[in-house]
């Protein structure tokens, strides 16, 4: 699983396209809401079931997006925040689940 384009589309989606074919699409405030890194985990996990984060457009603007390895990406958000390492397969689970919703 390696991607072959990363992009963002209408200034709200990420969307990957891999080699063994296939997109993800995920918005950027459900990916921005899902960072993988500890203090965004520990925030989400202080917080009651029911609670959904609010963020400002810079929040969930991307700055710059790099690969880290030849498993995950991680994202610079305009606001300074990029301790998150998305790795693919959470990043599938990310697509999947976003478009569930």
């Amino acid at each position: 699983m390696k991607p072959l384009a990363i992009r963002i589309s209408e200034k709200k989606n990420l969307i990957i396209q891999f080699d063994e074919g296939g997109n993800l699409q995920i918005e950027l405030s459900f990916l921005r809401r899902c960072c993988p890194c500890a203090s965004c985990s520990e925030q989400r996990e202080s917080q009651s079931k029911n609670y959904i984060p609010l963020f400002f457009a810079d929040q969930i603007k991307v700055k710059n997006i790099y690969e880290v390895g030849n498993y995950a990406i991680g994202i610079t958000w305009r606001d300074g925040h990029n301790t998150g390492i998305y790795e693919f397969p959470y990043l599938k689970f990310l697509a999947q689940s976003n478009n569930a919703v």
